[in-house]
Order: C-alpha cells, then structure tokens, then sequence
C-alpha cells in the first residue's frame, strides 16, 4: 500500500504528495455518480422496451443504486431506487412480465441493493469520521511539537515545510527549530533514528532540550554538548524498558547566524550537510569532521565550529536525508543540489513547494522516508558598525575553514 504523504509548510498548509489539497474533485465525485446512474437508469429503460422482448435487460437496473454508493446522502440512494423500480416495472411489463415472478425479483433485487448502500455508505461514514478524528489529533500533535517556524526572524526569512511518510500521519522524527537570543539566530535540523512513538518521543524531547539550552549557552559547542548529553540520559532511561535503545540517536545540525556578521556558524551531528546558493554560485556547505551523531557520547572537542559566509540575499537549505535517498522508479537518487540550484532565486516558500512537488514528481509520489526541508535568506544587511569593531574577528576565522568556497 502506498503511504499518504502530507506536507506541513510555514504558511500553516497541509498539502498531500507535495501539492495543494484540492476539494473540488471530492465534491463533483458525488455529482458524477448522479448523472451516470441517471444515465444507466434512462438507457436501460429505454433499451428494455426497444429492444424485443426475449432480450431482458430490466436486470440491468440494479446498477442504479450501486452507482450512487458515492453520494453524500440517503436521499439520493432512495430516489435513484424508486426510479429505478419504476424502469423495472416499465421493461417488464413491456416484455410481458407483469404476470411473471421475475418482476418482483427484480424489483426485491433493487431494494436489497439499495439497502446494502446504505448499510454500507454508513459504516464508511462512521470510518470517515474517526479518520478524521485521528487526523485533527495529529494535526494538533504536530502544531505542538513541531510548530512551523516564523516566516521572518530578525533579518532572516523562513520557509519550512515537513513530509511524513507514515499513513495518515502528519508527524515522523524529523525535527527542526530557531531561536532568537540576543542578536543571534540559533537553529536546529535534526533527524531521529527509527520511526514510530519512539521516534517521536525522542523528537520531542530533543526540540524541548534545544529550546532550553540555546538560551543558556553561550558558545554554539556548548549547545551540542548539552544537547548530546540531554539526549544520553533520555537513552540510558529508556533502557530500563527497551532493549533497544542503545541504538537510538539523532544526527543534527546546529546552527547560528548573528544578526552583525554576514556568516553562517555550523555544527554537523552526523547530518546531511546544508546547501547554499550565493549569487548563481550555489554550493555545499561541507563540515570536515562531523561530531557523532547526538546520543553517541561524543567528546567536547569533537563539536566544531564551521564557519561559513552567509551574506544578504545568499539561501540556505537545511534538510535531512529523505530528500537525498529518495529514488525514482528506476532507482536512480534525487539530485537535490541541483534542483536547489535552479530554484534559489525563488522566494523561499515558493523555493520549499516547488522543491517538495517536484522530489514527490521524482519518486513517483512514493517518497518512503520522513523528509524535512527549511529555507533560510538572510535579507538584512550587516550592521555596519558591528562590522567595524569586530572586523578583525570575521576574516582569521572564516580563512581557518577552507571548505567555504563562498569566502
């Protein structure tokens, strides 16, 4: 069975498979129904008393009803039955029947087809109804853990957009987040190992963590590190119940942009790295020496920070490993890099939609993993005079990471 897949965007929008939910086919499906059971109902009629006698074709009437099964009410049902007893009656009298037991067979015919509709109509109903129950909870989990995030941020703007691969689900373990503290945007992307409650208890707990110590500590590595013990001690006390959770982590990124300097401050968990276009320059943003995964114990010296040039119009995609490992019916991966490149000049909820419907065009509308993606342009330029009094700070730094092709 082919998992739905929905898309939670920035804007606050569910879309499915990548593209707006649209409802007009949902409420002409019931329209549609009418007119071909209509049609059946006059042809067969018609047909049964042109056609001669030793030709029956009043039978053929128990489609009326059965046609209507995708109408919204019992209405509807009914009154397409009783005309439809009304063709019966015609065709057989016609062919000389009225006499014959086969007119109220035909006529018992049609009523219990009409009673197994909507028997039938109702039990789907009360399953639509619980689906949708189920739907708004996960809605409303989703909103709660992972609210998207604000369309702008200091002089940032953001774009956000989430695909869960679970039926009818909206949440997977997927995470990202920001924060505001002092005159830096602080952000999170992160990816939970394993799939189910437990991935989205460890998503949770994560996203909390992260909200916490990113206004506590100070240096970026100080973050990864609480984060990283935050998330041990959650795995050491889900041992006690799990044989499992040993192998539970989350690969992340932790990110910072300060609102003075036109740069990007990294730390890669173990995570795809992110994507930036400069200009029509576009490029990966390529961590050295990743940090383990959170969860791993890593050492504090292993969180490293990456420093990039992230200037005023530049883009940053963040995303986790869905986008990359999505294939096409012929196994080949989606070329994220470059689709990105020929999307950067997009605004960046226009870059993330066109970028989820066209990964859903590539896979088929089969993608089989959770996929996060968030767009970041910086729009405010640099302050001019903290640029000045801290000019001496940017440059050293940036040349200490040669990776940074943008530099």
């Amino acid at each position: 069975m082919t998992a739905q897949t929905h898309i939670v965007t920035s804007t606050g929008r569910v879309t499915a498979g990548g593209f707006a939910v649209s409802f007009s086919a949902v409420r002409l499906r019931p329209l549609i129904a009418v007119v071909i059971a209509s049609a059946v109902l006059l042809g067969v009629t018609l047909g049964g008393v042109i056609v001669p006698a030793d030709v029956h074709l009043g039978v053929l009437l128990v489609a009326v009803p059965a046609l209507t099964a995708a109408a919204d009410n019992t209405c509807t049902t009914v009154s397409m039955t009783a005309l439809a007893c009304l063709g019966v009656v015609a065709v057989d009298v016609d062919d000389g029947l009225h006499r014959s037991p086969i007119l109220p067979i035909d006529v018992l015919g049609l009523l219990v087809v009409c009673v197994l509709v909507l028997v039938f109509r109702r039990l789907r109903d009360v399953d639509h109804r619980t689906l949708h129950a189920v739907r708004c909870v996960s809605e409303t989990a989703q909103k709660a853990l992972l609210p998207p995030l604000p369309c702008r941020l200091a002089g940032l703007e953001i774009a956000t957009a989430y695909r869960s691969a679970a039926a009818h689900a909206h949440i997977g373990g997927d995470v990202y987040a920001a924060e505001r503290v002092d005159r830096t945007v602080r952000m999170l992307i992160g990816d939970v190992r394993g799939n189910g409650l437990a991935a989205v208890d460890d998503a949770a707990a994560v996203i909390g963590a992260f909200r916490e110590v990113a206004h506590r500590e100070v240096q970026l590595e100080h973050v990864a590190v609480s984060l990283d013990a935050g998330v041990r001690r959650r795995v050491d006390q889900a041992g006690e119940r799990d044989s499992h959770a040993s192998e539970r982590f989350i690969t992340a990124l932790v990110l910072e942009i300060p609102d003075d300097f036109p740069v990007v401050r990294v730390i890669s968990c173990g995570h795809p790295d992110s994507m930036r276009s400069h200009g029509e320059d576009v490029d990966l943003l390529e961590v050295p020496q990743p940090a383990p995964p959170l969860g791993l114990g890593g050492e504090q010296t292993a969180y490293q920070v990456n420093t990039f040039r992230f200037e005023p119009e530049d883009t940053l995609l963040l995303h986790t490993d869905g986008l990359l490992e999505a294939r096409d019916p012929a196994g080949a991966f989606y070329p994220a890099l470059d689709r990105f490149a020929l999307l950067a000049e997009d605004e960046p909820h226009y870059l993330i939609e066109r970028l989820m419907s066209d990964l859903t065009v590539h896979a088929g509308g089969e993608v089989q993993d959770d996929v996060a993606v968030v767009a970041v342009r910086r729009r405010a330029a640099p302050s001019t005079a903290g640029a000045d009094e801290d000019s001496h700070h940017a440059g050293p730094e940036l040349q200490t990471f040669p990776t940074d092709h943008g530099s």
